[in-house]
């Protein structure tokens, strides 16, 4: 289980996005949650296993799914091993002159680790009109958008 990062080689001076990929263990699937009539969203806990000097580690990472993406989940169960393709996304937001940054890992793609597939027979992707999280509005349930909590 591990990390790897995809991205920009080093002879390339123009800067985008860059790609994840994390295999390890789900643990735990959140409900899907509906912020407003046009924004879905559902998270999932995903175990990665490191050791190091001798030592087990092992770091719980959560993930968001947006949109139509948010029932890829019922593919998987519990205790699965699965590798998450997944973007970083940040977000700054503001609010009586305090400044606060948040920081997303949104998944775009989920398949069944060791080289098998989903149950479905295939691993997952966005498709290509897939929304950033720029366009997602902010959460905050029956709330008005001015709520004090961003999230």
């Amino acid at each position: 289980m591990g990390v790897r990062i995809f991205g920009p080689s080093a002879d390339l001076a123009i800067p985008f996005a860059m790609s994840y990929e994390l295999t390890g263990k789900l643990i735990e699937v959140f409900d899907t949650e509906q912020p407003t009539p046009t924004f879905r969203k559902r998270e999932f806990v995903v175990e990665l296993q490191e050791e190091r000097n001798g030592r087990q580690f092992f770091d719980p990472i959560k993930f968001q799914l947006i949109q139509d993406k948010v029932d890829v989940l019922d593919q998987f169960q519990v205790g699965q091993e699965v590798k998450v393709n997944f973007d970083i996304k940040g977000k700054r937001w503001e609010r009586d002159g305090r400044v606060s940054y948040f920081t997303n890992l949104q998944a775009w793609r989920l398949e069944a680790a060791g080289g098998g597939a989903a149950p479905t027979g295939e691993g997952v992707d966005a498709d290509p009109g897939f929304p950033s999280m720029d366009d997602a509005p902010p959460a905050g349930g029956d709330q008005p958008y001015d709520d004090d909590l961003p999230f």
